[in-house]
This record gives C-alpha cells, structure tokens and sequence, in this order.
C-alpha cells in the first residue's frame, strides 16, 4: 500500500491550491491593493504607481506569496515590476499590519500575462478558418 504524504489531498482544488491558500492569496490581494495605493515610496520608479493586482498565489507554508501586477496601461513595467521587488521588505511591513498570521509571507512580483493571452485567443477566435469552425451547425459533420 502507497504511503500518502502528510496533509496531500486535503482541501486540495483543481489547480493544486488549497481552500486556505486561495483564501489567504485573496486577502493579500486586497491587502497588496491598498498599500501599493496608499505607498509613500522613495523610490523614483513607484512615483506615482498605479497597479492593478490580479492574484496573489501563495506557497503551501504561507511564507512566499507572489503577486501578479499590471501596470496602469502597461508602460514601464519591467521598470515598476523591478521597482516592486526592490521594495518588498517595506511593502511586506506595510501588509503584516493588516493580516493576521503566523509568519508575514516573503512577496516577489511578477508581469500578469493573463490579459495579453486573452487578447491573443480572441484574435484566433475571430480569424475566419476558425470562426467558419464554429458556426458550423453540429448537424454539418
């Protein structure tokens, strides 16, 4: 009989995150929302910043979380994502104030792509092979 790992399974979603860490990731989003909203930052590449952060997945120890930002339109982003990184300690600071656990979560920051690949799947959808495809009545095959 196979061994089962210690707590594997348990709560486990679809996408291979826990109930607690979608949970946890959503309330570090809102917490993240605020402060990169309210941040007084010294440094000349956050001057400024708008963002918009679209998820927050966080590790099954709840010690790193990574945040996934988009830049107001887009310009400068690896320069605001860099700039992110840098001021993580103090972003994690200004988040532990308002999130009650055991251990405040280490962040880094990535470019959200999410948006350019939905942009790309509704171009492939409206290309006429394609959309030929789908007007296709399930009776034509």
């Amino acid at each position: 009989m196979a061994q089962r790992k210690r707590g594997s399974g348990r709560d486990e979603l679809p996408g291979g995150r826990s109930q607690r860490q979608l949970r946890v990731g959503e309330e570090l989003r809102h917490i993240l929302s605020d402060v990169l909203r309210n941040g007084h930052f010294r440094d000349p590449d956050l001057a400024d910043l708008v963002v918009t952060v679209t998820e927050v997945r966080i590790s099954p120890d709840l010690k790193a979380a990574t945040a996934f930002v988009m830049p107001l339109g887009g310009s400068d982003a690896p320069k605001i994502i860099a700039g992110l990184n840098r001021a993580s300690a103090y972003i994690r600071t200004e988040a532990v104030k308002q999130i009650n656990l055991r251990v405040a979560p280490q962040f880094s920051f990535k470019l959200d792509h999410s948006f350019d690949e939905a942009a790309r799947v509704t171009r492939l959808l409206q290309q006429p092979a394609v959309r030929a495809d789908l007007d296709k009545e399930p009776d034509d095959e």
